[in-house]
């Protein structure tokens, strides 16, 4: 999307339909950044836990996924294909139930973005040390010009 589309749109506003039209495609993610939004709302100003739980099970579940990559990763995949399988009845029902959790126990959602963090962290490291190990070395090459230069 260009500059000029952007600028348009924010002039323009955005209609009930849009918004009605993008919710019903991106149920499950709408859902989690609300569920974010509260849970960190509500572990800061001390709802019914503190930050300092929410900072530990964030590292936790961090440090847990780093370790042990392999059963984090597909016990993640299995949760997320399970959810995007069900019907939009039931990812409303997921979502809601995010939403509850981010209210009264918000550490519990923070853990699992710690889990989904140290899986994301040990993925992108092994597919930079993939990248370096494979790029080409560096030979002498002749100063000059050759053929194909």
């Amino acid at each position: 999307m260009n500059k000029s589309k952007i600028t348009e749109k924010l002039k323009e506003g955005v209609s009930v339909k849009e918004i009605e039209e993008f919710t019903r495609k991106h149920t499950t993610e709408v859902f989690s950044v609300i569920a974010i939004i509260i849970a960190t709302a509500s572990s800061c100003w001390d709802f019914f836990t503190g930050p300092k739980t929410t900072i530990f099970f964030t590292a936790l579940g961090a440090v847990i996924a780093v370790l042990f990559p392999s059963p984090i990763e597909r016990g993640l995949k299995q949760f997320y294909n399970f959810v995007f399988r069900q019907d939009k009845n039931t990812q409303l029902i997921v979502g809601a139930v995010k939403v509850v959790i981010a209210i009264f126990i918000p550490f519990i959602l923070f853990g699992l973005l710690g889990l989904l963090a140290g899986a994301s962290y040990h993925y992108f490291v092994r597919q930079a040390q993939i990248l370096s190990q494979n790029a080409p070395k560096k030979t002498g090459r002749p100063l000059e010009p050759g053929e194909h230069d």
